[in-house]
């Protein structure tokens, strides 16, 4: 709780020993109470956070609660989507007394009212506000019975192999974690432009006859440069369809880690139209990101227009993301609603577009797979490559075929 009508003078003497005043070490150490909450709840503060806020405590006052929440707002704050979190975990832990009555007033009226929809973030601040809790003490117990596992397959195996769509609540939470943990490799591309190096293979005219110029046009130095290299771009289009629901929800955790571990990723949802969410998974917090593609993409678990999508993308899309040797990662099973109509010559087009087209079909888990549909074999005869992604172990084998060379345009 926050002293009512006590402020505190100096960040010194927040943070001073037992001469301070009883209220100002309570204040003391309820704000490192917290500040760890907040770091459990994902939020990257440290020691000299710590000392800013009692700072701006002491500056400010605490007679308001509105300026306390600014004043902490203002000095543990970087990013603009961990204003919710933080407005969360505020109420929570900083509880204002006067509410209570109120609060009580309409815990009966709520209780008749639908449940809402949690916020982002609400398990996250749940989880790290019970990581307060003590633990109770371990009890006596007979030692565990030993169990040979020798021959016995462990379950994170399992889990690699296990299909998306007939995994378990939990087994999903699981295979996300796995995924959070996979590294894309950075198979670096020599680019068009060059940087000055004294070691480079390549005499630099320009850069020489400038420091001539310097010099009264006297030649002293030959200056060299080097091509530049980095990563292509990376562009994954990922079908949302009704029979691409439950692989979609998981392939954006893909996505997602992706999109935080290396830059020029550009990623597009389409069902019956065309959205670009590469700005949304762009934020750290998947909870957030996630929030806000559901509020803009209107189309999730609807029909699927795989020919007008990519038509779309070809015409609004290809010229500013697939520059540098792209790599597209196609991500749909080819049923389309339109029977293909107009797929074969879009996907053309988005082939001779890039360098490497990957088409990524759940289909493919069943060993007797055939393309009987005409939107599969509308598409198949115009991409590079042709893989399944239905479990941890496809994307384990889709990140090693990106981290080598392949082949080109």
């Amino acid at each position: 709780m926050i002293p009512p009508r006590e402020a505190v003078s100096d960040a010194a003497k927040v943070f001073g020993g037992p001469k301070s005043p009883p209220s100002e070490q309570a204040l003391a150490s309820n704000l490192l109470a917290f500040l760890r909450l907040l770091r459990r709840a994902g939020l990257s503060v440290g020691p000299g956070d710590a000392l800013a806020a009692a700072e701006a405590l002491s500056l400010v006052g605490i007679e308001s609660r509105t300026t306390v929440r600014a004043a902490l707002a203002a000095t543990l704050l970087r990013r603009h989507e961990q204003e919710e979190l933080f407005d969360a975990a505020f109420d929570l832990f900083w509880r204002d007394p006067e509410r209570s009555d109120v609060a009580a007033a309409f815990a009966m009226m709520e209780a008749q009212q639908p449940e809402e929809k949690a916020k982002p973030g609400s398990r996250r601040l749940a989880e790290a506000m019970a990581g307060d809790r003590p633990r109770p003490p371990p009890r006596p117990e007979e030692a565990p019975p030993r169990i040979d596992a020798a021959m016995t397959v462990s379950e994170r195996e399992h889990l690699q192999q296990m299909d998306f769509e007939a995994m378990s609540a939990a087994e999903i939470g699981l295979a996300k974690q796995e995924i959070r943990r996979l590294v894309l490799p950075l198979d670096a591309r020599p680019t068009r432009r060059f940087r000055t190096d004294p070691l480079g293979p390549r005499v630099d005219l320009r850069a020489t006859l400038r420091a001539g110029s310097r010099s009264g046009g006297e030649l002293a130095q030959i200056m060299r440069k080097r091509r530049i290299v980095r990563p292509p771009p990376l562009v994954a289009i990922c079908d949302i369809s009704g029979s691409m629901a439950r692989y979609a929800q998981i392939l954006l955790h893909f996505l997602h880690a992706v999109t935080n571990d290396r830059e020029r990723v550009h990623s597009f949802l389409f069902g019956t139209r065309l959205s670009n969410i590469t700005r949304q998974l762009k934020h750290r917090d998947p909870e957030l990101a996630f929030e806000m593609i559901a509020h803009m993409v209107p189309d999730w678990s609807g029909g699927t227009r795989i020919g007008e999508a990519l038509e779309r993308f070809n015409q609004d899309w290809s010229r500013r993301v697939l520059g540098q040797g792209a790599v597209v990662l196609l991500i749909t099973d080819g049923l389309d609603r339109e029977g293909g109509r107009g797929l074969a010559e879009a996907t053309d087009r988005l082939k001779r577009s890039c360098r490497r087209l990957i088409w990524l079909n759940p289909l493919l888990r069943y060993a007797g797979f055939q393309p009987k549909s005409q939107g599969i074999r509308a598409m198949l005869p115009h991409v590079h490559e042709f893989r399944p992604v239905h479990n941890l172990a496809s994307l384990r084998q889709l990140i090693e075929t990106l981290g080598e060379k392949g082949s080109r345009r």
